[in-house]
């Protein structure tokens, strides 16, 4: 084992200090997805500076976006460094490339990664009303909550601890008869998503590393998990569709 890789599943921040802990005590890396995370926080601390690097993304369903597109963070000058070279065709680069007559040499493998001026304007516009953006994804999540608390009793709501700070770039719950469920809010023009199916059970971690792992909890909560329709500004009449849908399915409407 070289490294603890740990998911922020959903905008919810994990258990991340445990295995900052767990990673110092053994000499790990500890590297952060953070992906649907951007701007949860533990106890005031952003999730993404407890490793030792953390990577974000810009996809078009995050917290923020800018179509497509992502960061990595890090206190690491050495990490930060071969990020650069591997962003730009691993071009070392001593000015802006496209301003410049220098000529600029490549001292290491290298990628395409760089995002463009366009896109990253997209990004840079949505940080000035970040906080806007997670405080309307907290208020529906909390109307979706309350009413499921209330009305469906066939799903299982994850809830953090009070001090970590969930910014709910998905609405994922555990439902009884998940499949059944799906179908049903489907013929009613609801679509509903399972984020996600287990990596061991795909065919390329089968192929690489085999198929021989036995992981029950995984499995289990794969099983049950769904995502409903979420996004910043849906409707309240939207969300009542969604439970009232539930409810019919279940058969307490």
């Amino acid at each position: 084992t070289r490294a603890i890789m740990p998911v922020h599943y959903g905008g919810c921040p994990c258990r991340i200090q445990e295995l900052r802990e767990i990673a110092d005590d053994h000499d790990l890396l500890l590297i952060e997805d953070a992906a649907e995370a951007f701007g949860a926080s533990i106890r005031g601390r952003k999730v993404g500076t407890f490793g030792d690097s953390a990577m974000m993304s810009f996809c078009q369903n995050k917290v923020i976006t800018t179509g497509e597109g992502g960061a990595i963070v890090t206190d690491s000058r050495e990490v930060y460094e071969k990020m650069k070279l591997i962003r730009s065709h691993g071009r070392l680069e001593t000015a802006d490339y496209f301003s410049t007559t220098a000529v600029m040499d490549y001292v290491s493998l290298g990628y395409n990664f760089r995002m463009s001026n366009i896109t990253a304007a997209l990004g840079i516009a949505q940080l000035n009303k970040v906080e806007e953006i997670i405080r309307m994804r907290r208020a529906d999540a909390a109307y979706y909550i309350q009413r499921l608390k209330a009305e469906v009793p066939d799903c299982v709501i994850s809830e953090p601890p009070e001090d970590y700070f969930h910014v709910y770039q998905l609405f994922s719950i555990r439902v009884k008869d998940r499949d059944a469920l799906m179908q049903y809010l489907e013929n009613k023009g609801i679509m509903t998503k399972v984020y996600f199916s287990p990596v061991h059970y795909t065919y390329f971690y089968c192929s690489q590393v085999g198929d021989s792992y036995n992981l029950p909890i995984t499995e289990k909560v794969s099983e049950d998990i769904l995502s409903l329709p979420f996004y910043p500004g849906i409707s309240r009449d939207d969300i009542d569709y969604v439970i009232d849908s539930m409810k019919e399915f279940y058969g307490v409407a």
